[in-house]
């Protein structure tokens, strides 16, 4: 539901299976407009922010919590309802997906216990938690919110993206760079790997050789090549090519710079190799993904 009427914000509810929703909501309005749906506490709610600032209010008014731009929210309790009570901002979007925790552990069934409020006693506890949307996530909120066609197929389209949202989370979330390295064998060369790190990133357009990288840190190339991956889970330029595909991702979603002009800052020399990178890291070319920003 959706008080004040002056013009209606795009709103649409789209029931994807039992106990399995998903909301996508824009206010266009020049001021606010508040949405509330009924929600009982089977439920697990995930809350996206893609524009403006969104306002939660529980408690009957008494508490509210503020989502802002490319925030995203995890609600759960079981041991009460959490009806959404939503106070848009101007121009607010926010893309949601409700669905019972049951249903959702099921996903997760061989790994749920790797979660940490699906396992043990946390099943039972509420759970409370906000988050930064990637850019690997934010082009697929951005593509369900552009899909809009009436097509038979929308409900398993969409149902097939919030379960890629699911992945992007929860791979983030247990897969975070800890930095636990069974290779280095003590702080002087966990230190020099870190460094390495961030002189790559530093210098991310015109990076050193991994022989000029291995005699900058003083650490063997071997010991270089081996003690990144197993730090950072990947290659040192593979971890690179992500960063700086993440790094594009976010300029041209900013809508600030066309393709070619994000080429050259990213130190490609010709943009035809940025296009086929940017397609291979995200599956569209750069200028799809300006359209569905």
């Amino acid at each position: 539901m959706l008080t004040k009427d002056s013009v209606s914000p795009i709103k649409e509810d789209v029931l994807l299976g039992e106990k399995f929703l998903c909301l996508r909501i824009h206010n266009q309005n020049s001021d606010d407009r508040v949405f509330k749906k009924d929600i009982d506490a089977s439920y697990i709610q995930f809350h996206f922010c893609l524009k403006g600032d969104l306002d939660f209010i529980f408690n009957e008014g008494n508490y509210s919590l503020n989502l802002s731009t490319n925030k995203f929210l995890i609600l759960y309790n079981p041991k009460k309802d959490l009806p959404v009570n939503i106070n848009l901002k101007s121009n607010s979007i926010f893309i949601s997906a409700l669905i019972s925790i049951n249903k959702f552990h099921k996903l997760f069934s061989q790994d749920g216990h790797k979660i940490d409020f699906l396992s043990g006693d946390n099943s039972n506890q509420k759970y409370y938690k906000e988050l930064e949307i990637n850019n690997s996530m934010l082009l697929v909120l951005s593509q369900m919110l552009k899909y809009r066609t009436s097509s038979i197929t929308k409900d398993l389209y969409l149902k097939s993206k919030i379960y890629e949202i699911f992945s992007l989370i929860f791979n983030s979330e247990n897969n975070n760079e800890d930095e636990k390295c069974p290779f280095i064998l003590n702080d002087d060369q966990l230190r020099k790997i870190r460094l390495a790190k961030d002189i790559i990133l530093e210098r991310f357009n015109e990076p050193p050789t991994l022989v000029e990288l291995s005699e900058e840190i003083n650490l063997g190339l071997r010991q270089l090549k081996q003690g990144f991956k197993e730090t950072y889970g990947k290659p040192v330029f593979q971890y690179l090519l992500d960063y700086k595909m993440d790094k594009a991702a976010k300029l041209l979603s900013d809508g600030k710079y066309n393709v070619n002009e994000v080429s050259i800052e990213l130190g490609y020399s010709n943009s035809s190799h940025f296009i086929h990178a940017f397609k291979k890291k995200f599956g569209i070319t750069p200028l799809s993904f300006i359209k569905q920003s």
